[in-house]
């Protein structure tokens, strides 16, 4: 079945057709057999309607202008919608009548009316052109479409080889997809209007994949023009018998100096040492500006990065004063008690400088005297900060309890839910807030009580019932007039049992959660140890152990407490040194643990024992300054594989692969002696014996005689160390 595309279809108008038309001739089959047609007429739907008319083919070559369709009321078809069947076929349809625009969706009969008038001189030639098998079915009757059994048939004459023709029976199928009204053109002169028909076949799909797809043959070719020079031909004229050549043009050619090939290549050579002088001389002033570029970079460099560390010790020193002035926590008391100990210090170093005799013991006496008022105003200064950091912690449990249950959902975003319990918890913080303020009047302070009273006798036990009869005391005094100042230690009383109240997991369900003292008494049994110093027998959480420890001592209290009256140490710079180092580790995520297992106080004597609180390159000895990071990347930190450098210092050297190689024998001579004291110092430490037995052959690997003289270049060992530079061994 071969396609049609945008055929033009004359439309005239006519009665209705009721009579049988006679049978089209059909092309014979090439075997000179009878062939089945399959005929597949597809419904033009367009939703217009159109007169009844017949359809022929024909062929304008006029200038035909476009036609719109032309809405009329829909007629009936003419015969019912036959079931889709398939039928065999050879030949093309017939093509059918066109009632109207509607009977595009119906099955109509492919009919061919005769003309009549006569063909165009045009059309005539058109007609002649078309072949003789499709000329013959234009000039041919339409079949007739007949309803039998439910099934749409079409009688089809067969032309055979031998000039014989055979009728045939065709079943027509009809095909769902509708065929859209698409317009048509109407013919100048004769009136007559063609319609533009679809194919009844569907179009072919091909399959376009997502990889693209180029042809090199597609590409664009990049034309060139190249030129060329042909031979050509002249020719000279010269004075002779019969022509006369005038010579005023004529010049006068005298030969130069011959120039030698030798001469004119040294020529050359000169010419080409000028150019590359030039060229030289303009490299070397690229290069040099260049260089003055990156000088000028750098001295900025240098001022930006000093004035950061200019401002980054102005907001050090800064923060410090700001702790000394108003301490509150531990750490902040302990910098305190380390500066008024080296103030001691400094004060004893110069009345043994400048007295002696009585006037030295009054001196002492009297810096003894100082001392004491001194201690006397740091502890009045820690009872103000207990208080304060005693409110801070009640205000942080009660924020805490109230606190609604938070999680993040599948979106991302963050989730909040208030329970029974968190509401219970808000209502109980906001009493006690409410009970907490001050210069209120007697009217507002009755009413916080009366809410408190009926907070309370919710529940029967004795310590609400301690609550309600102090309420009652203060609501009684507050009626005879009693001052403010007088009820300060009820007040205080009353708070303090309701806090007790809110702790209580029976009223409130949320403090179970924080409370650090469990519900079950007996199992505080467990894990108790005796403290040497204090005779108290304590938790384990009260003592604190380093890493070579060999019993349990003395709680943390005492600790502190000795620390204030003698040692007076500060471990705030370690204590920042030790978190740094820590989030390093972190970054290489690599396992990396034993930095967890040391404390302030072991990282203290690493960098002051072993390396002697000094970058071993640049002998900075600035402690903020200073880090402790490894000495191979590719193992793990520990105290024997690691170097203290500054910052600046730290970054670049994290860069190598290879530092033997990058310092030379000597430097990484020293650093390995250093590596060798931290291991026979930290062999002590249980949990670190295996890793020792995996980066050592030898854990007790003795010292060389000569190796405090390599290390300390013959200083004792408290002396500060000053490194030689790096140097290469010869």
């Amino acid at each position: 079945m071969s396609d049609v595309e945008d055929q033009a279809v004359p439309i005239e108008k006519s009665e209705a057709e009721t009579s049988e038309q006679p049978e089209a001739p059909v092309q014979p089959a090439s075997d000179g057999t009878e062939q089945k047609l399959e005929v597949d007429l597809e419904p033009a739907t367009d939703g217009e309607a159109v007169t009844t008319e017949e359809t022929t083919v024909a062929a304008e070559t006029a200038v035909d202008e476009p036609v719109a369709p032309v809405e009329q009321e829909p007629e009936p078809p003419v015969l019912p919608q036959p079931e889709n069947t398939a039928v065999e076929t050879a030949t093309e349809p017939e093509l059918s009548k066109v009632e109207s625009q509607e009977a595009h969706s119906e099955l109509t009969a492919p009919t061919l009316e005769e003309p009549t008038e006569k063909l165009g001189e045009v059309e005539a030639a058109l007609v002649d052109s078309l072949p003789e098998d499709l000329s013959r079915e234009i000039d041919s009757p339409p079949p007739v479409i007949k309803l039998e059994n439910g099934q749409a048939t079409m009688k089809v004459s067969v032309v055979k080889e031998d000039g014989t023709s055979e009728t045939i029976q065709v079943q027509i199928k009809q095909e769902l997809l509708g065929k859209p009204f698409v317009g048509g053109w109407r013919h100048k002169e004769s009136g007559k209007e063609y319609h533009n028909c679809y194919v009844q076949t569907l179009p072919k799909r091909y399959f376009i994949g997502d990889a693209p797809k180029n042809c090199r043959e597609t590409q664009t070719v990049t034309t060139k023009n190249v030129r060329s020079q042909t031979t050509s031909d002249t020719s000279t004229q010269m004075t002779k018998t019969g022509c006369w050549v005038s010579d005023r043009q004529d010049k006068v050619i005298i030969p130069g100096q011959y120039v030698t090939a030798d001469e004119k290549f040294s020529y050359m050579l000169k010419q080409v040492i000028v150019l590359q002088s030039y060229f030289r001389r303009w490299k070397a002033q690229k290069y040099v500006n260049s260089i003055r570029q990156d000088h000028i970079r750098r001295i900025e460099w240098e001022k930006k990065e000093e004035e950061r560390k200019r401002k980054e010790k102005e907001r050090r020193l800064k923060v410090e004063y700001q702790r000394r002035m108003q301490p509150l926590t531990k750490e902040d008391f302990d910098l305190v008690y380390h500066a008024l100990e080296l103030w001691r210090r400094e004060e004893i170093e110069n009345i043994n400088a400048t007295k002696s005799g009585p006037e030295r013991k009054a001196a002492l006496a009297g810096l003894m005297d100082e001392e004491t008022q001194l201690i006397a105003s740091i502890q009045r200064h820690k009872l103000i900060a207990k208080q304060e950091m005693g409110k801070r912690s009640k205000r942080k449990f009660l924020e805490k309890c109230a606190a609604p249950k938070e999680w993040i959902g599948f979106d991302g975003m963050p989730t909040k839910m208030d329970t029974p319990y968190t509401m219970r918890a808000k209502d109980l913080k906001m009493t006690y807030e409410s009970l907490e303020k001050r210069y209120l009047t007697r009217e507002e302070r009755l009413d916080i009580l009366l809410q408190l009273k009926l907070t309370v006798k919710e529940h029967d036990c004795k310590l609400t019932k301690d609550i309600v009869e102090l309420i009652d005391r203060e609501a009684d005094l507050l009626m005879r007039g009693t001052k403010e100042s007088n009820l300060e230690g009820l007040r205080q009383r009353i708070s303090s049992l309701f806090l007790q109240y809110i702790k209580t997991p029976l009223f409130n369900a949320e403090a179970a959660n924080l409370l650090r003292v469990p519900e079950d008494p007996s199992s505080l049994r467990k894990n108790i140890y005796y403290c040497r110093g204090c005779g108290n027998y304590l938790p384990s959480t009260d003592f604190e152990l380093t890493t070579n420890a060999r019993s349990i001592g003395r709680c943390r209290k005492c600790k502190n407490l000795d620390s204030e009256g003698r040692l007076r140490e500060d471990f705030s710079r370690y204590r920042s040194l030790l978190h740094s180092i820590r989030s390093t580790e972190e970054g290489y995520n690599d396992g990396s643990k034993i930095i967890f297992l040391l404390t302030e106080a072991d990282l203290r004597y690493l960098a002051e024992n072993i390396w002697g609180a000094q970058s071993v390159l640049s002998q900075w000895e600035d402690t903020y300054d200073l880090t402790l990071v490894r000495w191979n990347r590719r193992q793990e930190w520990s105290p024997w594989n690691c170097v203290l450098l500054t910052n600046e210092e730290a970054r670049a050297h994290s860069k190598l692969t290879k530092p033997e190689e990058a310092y030379g024998p000597v430097f990484t001579q020293k650093i390995k002696y250093r590596h060798i004291l931290g291991k026979q110092y930290f062999s002590s430490m249980p949990k670190l014996a295996d890793y020792m037995s995996k980066n050592l052959e030898s854990v007790n690997m003795p010292l060389p005689s000569n190796a405090e003289k390599v290390m300390y270049g013959g200083k004792k060992k408290e002396e500060k160390i000053s490194l030689p530079p790096l140097t290469e061994a010869k």
